[in-house]
């Protein structure tokens, strides 16, 4: 199974850079994972909150194929822990799905069309984290469910 980040605007922090790859490089041991990022909407301070949407949400929609799994990382979405999440890929897995994209929105997060096509919205917390946290703690989850499906010791219950 491919598995897939797609995020809107980059990642500046150095330390979540750092710590990205780390987890990334781990991860290359178990999936095959990619990052890929949507510029920021240029002049996006003349835009409506619904307008960035909008925008933003047409440029989602352009890097996703019809046979992609959609999952959009919503503060509104189910909440696994990480022993649930691990079996949620393990099902995908199973299932035959080829690829699975998981997608961390913009500052206002996703246009109305964007849901409509997603498959799933997961939750990594009730709490509200910065767009670029949100990238280091769900690789972090993806790397850290890879290691439960293989029985190794890194997570601990």
């Amino acid at each position: 199974m491919k598995t897939t980040l797609l995020c809107i605007g980059k990642t500046d922090e150095s330390f979540v850079k750092t710590g990205i790859g780390n987890y990334v490089k781990r991860l290359k041991h178990y999936v095959h994972f990619d990052i890929s990022v949507i510029p920021d909407i240029k002049n996006a301070k003349h835009l409506t909150q619904e307008q960035q949407k909008t925008k933003e949400g047409e440029l989602i929609l352009k890097n996703l194929n019809n046979g992609d799994f959609v999952v959009l990382l919503d503060e509104h979405g189910k909440a696994f822990r990480s022993v649930e999440f691990a079996k949620f890929l393990e099902q995908k897995m199973i299932g035959s799905v080829q690829h699975m994209v998981f997608i961390i929105g913009g500052p206002y997060g996703f246009s109305d069309e964007v849901y409509k096509r997603a498959n799933q919205q997961l939750s990594l917390s009730k709490m509200t984290f910065s767009h670029q946290m949100v990238r280091l703690f769900f690789v972090e989850q993806l790397y850290r469910a890879f290691t439960i499906l293989r029985g190794e010791p890194y997570h601990h219950e």
